[in-house]
């Protein structure tokens, strides 16, 4: 693997989450940096996700009651209904040894420290069962194979080993122009995928001369409204759609029976030019009600970025690079301390907001320029 050794403690000048991403620089290897840290084309989007957050500006308010405070939220509802102590999860993040040898597992073990649920994904470089054995609370991200069959596999693996919740992603049907890793020569090792070994496959579709790989090939394969129906009836978990960036497709999954959505560019990694998730927050919110789980990823690197999502309409947020970072750094311990000052940083700006609960954490406290 590309990765180097990482520390066995925490520098004391790594304070923020932009400090474990300065010391991800120095360990690990210039083509593995390059495929975590890029987004697509031209990085336009990957830019977008923190220039909109760092434009949004927070009213300091004064004379607010704290004898009753707590971070605490609910997700979903009925008997469905997960609560989290803090608005916080870890996004699903492939191919983890990439960055550390244990990989997954000791991103685990860093996120049930902090009860912080760990959403695994299909690509984990670890096997979903042994992730399980390390995690808290933990969720599934599932990226539709082709064959339904292996889809139902993968899912029945994770509700076995006690995974909660599932999660499919549906923004990325085919990779994003990711020109930065390939300039910089990155390929993925070839048996890193492991747990997609043994799964049942479809038939081999042939393509006419004139067919497009991508349009008639890629995209055939990707899942349809037809597919989620069958995977709503095999999942009785709550069941997620991530990387929605319109309200109607919103609208459409919430009709389908899904039990929220994740508001995502995917982190900058699939079409260029899209709005920042942030951006994209508030119609969403505003489509599917109140009443419906919505999370946001893409762009979260301090804790008042956590509270203009919550803000604007988000449940909770999901964390994606932060995790590889400081996983670079420090291993466990790294991605622990990680999420502990983003947790942290959360609950300074609660108390200099003056919103002593989640609930009291709206539009009005975000400070907007007048025309």
């Amino acid at each position: 693997m590309n990765h180097t050794a990482s520390l066995n403690y925490i520098p004391t000048d790594i304070v923020s989450v932009s400090d474990y991403e300065r010391y991800a620089r120095e360990a690990l290897a210039y083509d593995v940096l390059e495929y975590i840290n890029a987004g697509v084309a031209d990085d336009i989007t990957l830019d977008r996700n923190r220039i909109a957050f760092d434009a949004m500006s927070i009213y300091n308010r004064v004379l607010n009651n704290f004898s009753h405070s707590s971070t605490q939220v609910e997700l979903f509802s009925g008997r469905l209904k997960q609560t989290l102590s803090h608005p916080i999860l870890l996004a699903p993040v492939a191919h983890q040894t990439l960055i550390h040898a244990d990989g997954e597992i000791a991103t685990a073990q860093a996120a049930a420290a902090l009860n912080i649920p760990m959403i695994v994904s299909t690509l984990a470089s670890k096997r979903l069962e042994d992730i399980a054995q390390h995690a808290g609370p933990h969720w599934f991200q599932l990226y539709w194979q082709p064959c339904r069959d292996a889809n139902l596999e993968l899912i029945n693996r994770a509700i076995d080993s006690g995974y909660s919740a599932i999660v499919i992603t549906l923004d990325a049907p085919v990779n994003g122009l990711r020109n930065r890793p390939q300039r910089a020569g990155f390929l993925l090792p070839n048996d890193i995928n492991i747990n997609l070994r043994d799964l049942p496959q479809a038939a081999t579709k042939t393509l006419n001369p004139s067919d497009s790989i991508i349009l008639n090939g890629f995209m055939s394969d990707a899942p349809n409204q037809d597919d989620l129906v069958w995977l709503r009836q095999q999942v009785k978990l709550p069941l997620i759609a991530k990387g929605i960036s319109h309200p109607q497709d919103a609208i459409l999954l919430k009709k389908l029976g899904f039990d929220g959505v994740v508001v995502s560019n995917h982190g900058g990694r699939t079409l260029d030019t899209l709005p920042a998730s942030i951006e994209l927050l508030p119609a969403i919110r505003t489509a599917v009600g109140d009443d419906f789980t919505v999370l946001l990823d893409s762009g979260i690197r301090r804790g008042s970025d956590i509270f203009k999502a919550m803000a604007l309409g988000a449940n909770a947020v999901l964390i994606g690079r932060p995790q590889l970072w400081a996983l670079a750094t420090a291993g466990a311990l790294g991605v622990a301390h990680m999420l502990k000052l983003l947790r942290d940083e959360f609950e300074i700006t609660m108390a200099l907001a003056g919103c002593s609960s989640i609930e009291n954490i709206n539009a009005e406290s975000l400070f907007t320029r007048q025309a």
